[in-house]
């Protein structure tokens, strides 16, 4: 045991997001019992990559006495965990990449043909440009990219009226969706804005991302949020 640099993680901050997960390159935090968690001492390198990911601020690195960095333990923890296709559907990994197979009720024949809804184009938030003139007195939907692939009747139920805008709060640039939002809503009228996002821990930084949006845009406009369950059902709404 010697003093050095190791990660510490707050339990009460975490919500199991996992998005410091792959900035860790050792494989030192894994998802256990809903938390991220240090699994050995001996995998972090104390050097603090998974710092900035964290979107609680829950991980700080500390002094404290632990096992020496192992490099070589920790290159062959990560091939392990490769390897082992199983590991993918453990509680220890992060919820969004939890392997599971879903089962569906057989689907009714009928003759109606689903009308598609979309208003405007393109709608990923990473394309969108900030003074497009769909903007002006819309009803926006920024939607998970995920919920309209879960979420059977998404068209009809939530997309009819509104404009779209969708991307993933894990796995794109936040400060650019932070930023890009701040610029549609000053530049635009918007009526009003619906959040859709999945069950998934990480997926509810999209409603941060929007009220953050919010705030620096200097506007107040009426807000909703939808809760979509990864078998496609809505479970909550506010």
């Amino acid at each position: 045991m010697l003093l050095r640099n190791i990660v510490k993680i707050d339990e009460k901050k975490c919500n199991g997001c996992g998005v410091c997960i792959p900035s860790c390159a050792e494989g030192a935090i894994q998802i256990i019992d809903g938390k991220a968690r240090l699994v050995k001492d001996i995998y972090c390198d104390g050097l603090g990559a998974c710092l900035g990911k964290c979107p609680q601020n829950a991980i700080t690195v500390i002094q404290r006495e632990a096992e020496e960095f192992d490099e070589k333990a920790a290159e062959e923890h990560v091939k392990r965990t490769k390897a082992d296709p199983s590991a993918w559907s453990t509680p220890m990994m992060c919820p969004s990449v939890k392997a599971m197979q879903l089962e569906n009720e057989p689907a009714e024949t009928t003759t109606a043909k689903t009308v598609s809804r979309i208003s405007n184009w393109p709608y990923q938030l990473k394309l969108l440009p900030p003074n497009a003139p769909f903007f002006e007195n819309a009803d926006l939907l920024i939607a998970a990219d995920c919920v309209p692939f879960a979420y059977a009747d998404f068209h009809e139920d939530m997309l009819k009226g509104r404009v779209l805008a969708i991307g993933c709060p894990k796995l794109d640039d936040v400060t650019l969706y932070r930023n890009k939002l701040a610029e549609i809503f000053r530049n635009s009228n918007i009526h009003s804005i619906t959040i859709v996002n999945m069950e998934v821990p990480c997926c509810f930084g999209l409603n941060r991302i929007v009220k953050e949006a919010l705030e620096l845009s200097g506007k107040i406009i009426p807000l909703k949020q939808q809760t979509i369950s990864i078998t496609g059902e809505i479970i909550s709404q506010g």
